[in-house]
């Protein structure tokens, strides 16, 4: 599994909506927290390896309704 986190950003008064949205309806969703400064949620997504990242993102969590805006992170290695 490879895992990603996307922040992301909502209209005005969304970000509970949105945060409920990502969890019931995308199952990569991991771990949803809500967040303060320029993005409201950060979401944790573990995809498949062989799983494009641009059109999850692109095509599965953009097109959401209340989502205006994302930054993806795409991570390497995991330190313990």
């Amino acid at each position: 599994m490879q895992p990603i986190f996307v922040m992301v950003k909502c209209e005005l008064g969304k970000a509970y909506a949105v945060a409920e949205s990502i969890s019931d309806e995308l199952e990569e969703a991991s771990e949803v927290y809500s967040t303060s400064g320029q993005f409201d949620l950060l979401v944790k997504f573990y995809l498949q390896e062989n799983q494009d990242v641009g059109r999850f993102v692109t095509e599965q969590l953009q097109t959401l309704t209340g989502i205006t805006d994302t930054q993806t992170i795409v991570t390497f290695k995991v330190f313990n």
